[in-house]
């Protein structure tokens, strides 16, 4: 089985060095690691690129130079991974908020699911005691607030850390895909489960970013709140495919 996990970077170049290693260190068969860079003023992407040679096969790096966002980023590393011939695609955060030794917990999973989902909010998952009650209270209700509003079983929709198979992501149709942001992953979820694709929720620790800082702001947070609606409005006629059928554990 081909994984590759994708990391999307702006600004990482503390974090992207010891992430990569973490992750070439799992010791996960068939693992590989793609960097999508959006041009990091930081040289992020300079530090990638000494690190793909270094780990030649194993590491490779994108870099991206049109309009920055999170989603896209995600797409055009999605497409990458499928077109490098991926079996199963990882996404997750740079900053270690998301643990690597956590990778091979979801990838238990794929071969009876075809999403794993890293989450904060089933028993058993949880926020770093960094967090203020008010960081934490908000990032609660922006989830509850969009598996609300769409009416998904999905826990955690708003979390970035996944395990997807080759086919789903083929199957979901990633030029379909419109949101950019937060909302990328709150969209990603929503089709997915409208869809009926088998579906894992695995309790994850969200830890704070090691190094650097946080790209969420309260304007961005206030944006993704109302594109939620548009993402509602934009598969509210989605059914299931075949003989898919959504299954929740966890």
């Amino acid at each position: 089985m081909r994984t590759t996990v994708v990391l999307p970077t702006y600004n990482e170049a503390e974090n992207i060095g010891p992430m990569v290693e973490a992750l070439l260190g799992l010791g996960v068969p068939g693992l590989s690691v793609l960097v999508v860079d959006d041009a990091s003023p930081d040289g992020t992407g300079d530090i990638a690129d000494r690190l793909a040679a270094e780990h030649p096969g194993r590491v490779t790096v994108l870099h991206r130079t049109g309009p920055r966002g999170l989603g896209w980023a995600y797409l055009a590393g999605f497409r990458q991974a499928l077109a490098d011939g991926a079996d199963v695609v990882v996404q997750m955060d740079c900053d270690f908020s998301h643990n690597p030794a956590d990778v091979p917990r979801l990838l238990a999973h794929i071969p009876d699911h075809d999403l794993v989902i890293g989450s904060r909010y089933i028993p058993g998952g949880s926020t770093a005691e960094e967090w203020g009650w008010h960081r934490k209270l908000l990032s609660w209700w922006a989830n509850f607030y969009a598996r609300t509003l769409l009416g998904l079983r999905i826990r955690d929709v708003t979390g970035g850390f996944r395990a997807w198979k080759r086919e789903t992501l083929e199957g979901i149709g990633l030029d379909r895909i419109r949101s950019q942001g937060y909302v990328f992953q709150v969209e990603m979820a929503c089709l997915c489960e409208r869809m009926g694709y088998r579906i894992m929720e695995v309790p994850i620790r969200f830890e704070e970013r090691r190094k650097g800082h946080s790209k969420m702001s309260l304007r961005v947070q206030i944006e993704a709140a109302l594109r939620v609606w548009e993402v509602g409005w934009r598969y509210r006629q989605v059914k299931p495919q075949g003989t898919q059928r959504a299954q929740r554990n966890r």
